[in-house]
């Protein structure tokens, strides 16, 4: 089955899920399609926390790269460059500026001048409308990631901790991939661990 994933790539919490579901769907033979949204977007009109506010910025640099490398070279080369955006910022605690965009298009055998779509709002067009894909597939109040497999509704999430391996890993992968296909089934949650 396949399976589509939704990211911003500035939350924390999407790139565990992301390094989880990518592992899992190799280790079944199937790849993960991948799209972008915007918390920024998400966000809009409403009053968001200073604290988030420099994240949304640095998740839209990205996230224009990111609409330029689905144009060069599909999903294949945005789950490429989200590796290595990701791994620059949420491993090793840096910043999505011009040193590790550029780093990180080199490392996805990218071009570099696709580091200049970073400051391009002409991309923006793209992000919305992928982030506007997303939601229409899981509903309007959704963070990030939005996770769909096949053609049923998306889900949002799921948020995880610390990213699983092994069995656990997955059983998580088949139960959301089960619960994709019973159209009632809407929402289950808990507390962040």
């Amino acid at each position: 089955m396949s399976v589509t994933m939704w990211f911003d790539p500035a939350c924390p919490f999407t790139w565990r899920t992301s390094r989880w579901l990518r592992s899992q769907a190799e280790s079944r033979g199937e790849q993960v399609t991948w799209r972008l949204m915007s918390l920024a977007v998400l966000n809009e009109g409403r009053e968001v926390p200073e604290q988030f506010r420099e994240s949304h910025r640095q998740g839209a640099r990205a996230l224009r790269v990111l609409a330029a490398a689905q144009e060069h070279g599909g999903s294949r080369a945005v789950g490429d460059l989200y590796t290595e955006l990701g791994t620059r910022r949420h491993d090793e605690g840096g910043q999505y500026d011009e040193k590790t965009i550029t780093e990180a298009l080199a490392a996805a055998g990218l071009p570099a001048e696709l580091a200049a779509a970073a400051d391009d709002e002409s991309r923006d067009q793209a992000v919305r409308a992928s982030h506007e894909e997303g939601q229409a597939r899981v509903g309007q109040e959704s963070g990030t990631p939005v996770v769909a497999f096949g053609d049923h509704p998306g889900f949002f999430g799921p948020i995880i901790g610390s990213v699983p391996t092994g069995e656990e890993a997955a059983r998580l992968y088949d139960g959301v991939a089960a619960l994709a296909g019973v159209t009632a089934f809407s929402e289950l949650k808990r507390a962040r661990a």
